[in-house]
């Protein structure tokens, strides 16, 4: 059984069919990619397995059940987690208190009137954790909103952590980054698939990072499903280059 099943999902808006048919299934511990040119229709993909968007047709499913009409954090709760194309931080905390925010959530604590000193501690170490798990253990006390983009992006990814999700949705997670924030989010990602045997989805313009991270990669235009393979079966395909890649078939 797939942890995540798309079924023929098609998302309309108005007379716009931004998604069209697409089916995806992802295995448990499974990295998949998703590309395809401006206007494929990824986010909205993106947006309907998050909960979002509900689909016009077709149906959802994850770990077995059926999430098709359940809002986002239902879906969170059962185990998935997303990031966003803008980075979803609170830059006026510090990167302790950006992490603490979801750990005290997942912990049943966010509301509690009073914690015990060993509830207490339990936060704290799991912070620690995932503070070090993302390497920014050196700037636990910056205020998110001065650091540069990659460890923003990183902030982000290990909140998302906190919740302890099965499956982790990242859109476009190197977006705007250098070639040196994009190698060390590149290497974060695949620290967390490989360490926390985390199953993945990911949305990337950056074909370095698809080719680098993915095991099979899906590819949108137009709001259908346009191939789908291995890395080396993407690079080889005519279809793709010439749709996406800019090259003749």
């Amino acid at each position: 059984m797939s942890l995540l099943s798309v079924e023929n999902v098609s998302r309309h808006f108005g007379n716009l069919c931004a998604v069209n048919d697409v089916s995806l299934a992802v295995q448990a511990g499974e990295l998949r990619a998703i590309i395809g040119p401006n206007g494929a229709g990824k986010t909205t993909f993106f947006n309907l397995i998050s909960g979002f968007f509900q689909p016009t047709a077709g149906r959802i499913l994850f770990n077995g059940n059926d999430i098709t009409s359940l809002p986002p954090h239902r879906r969170v709760a059962m185990g998935m987690a997303r990031t966003f194309q803008i980075t979803e931080v609170f830059p006026e905390l510090s990167v302790h208190d950006n992490v603490r925010i979801p750990v005290e959530i997942e912990s049943g604590h966010r509301l509690s009137p009073w914690t015990s000193h060993a509830d207490a501690a339990k936060v704290r170490d799991r912070v620690d954790e995932l503070i070090t798990m993302g390497g920014l253990g050196a700037k636990a006390s910056r205020l998110v909103g001065e650091l540069p983009l990659g460890d923003q992006r990183t902030t982000e990814i290990i909140m998302s952590l906190a919740l302890r999700p099965r499956l982790l949705l990242l859109d476009e997670p190197t977006a705007g980054m250098g070639d040196q924030e994009t190698y060390d989010i590149t290497q974060l990602i695949r620290k967390l698939h490989k360490d926390q045997a985390l199953s993945m989805v990911l949305i990337e313009h950056d074909m370095r990072v698809i080719f680098q991270l993915a095991q099979r990669i899906m590819v949108l235009a137009e709001g259908r499903v346009l191939a789908e393979g291995t890395p080396a079966e993407i690079a080889a395909s005519d279809a793709v280059q010439a749709a996406y890649l800019g090259k003749s078939a």
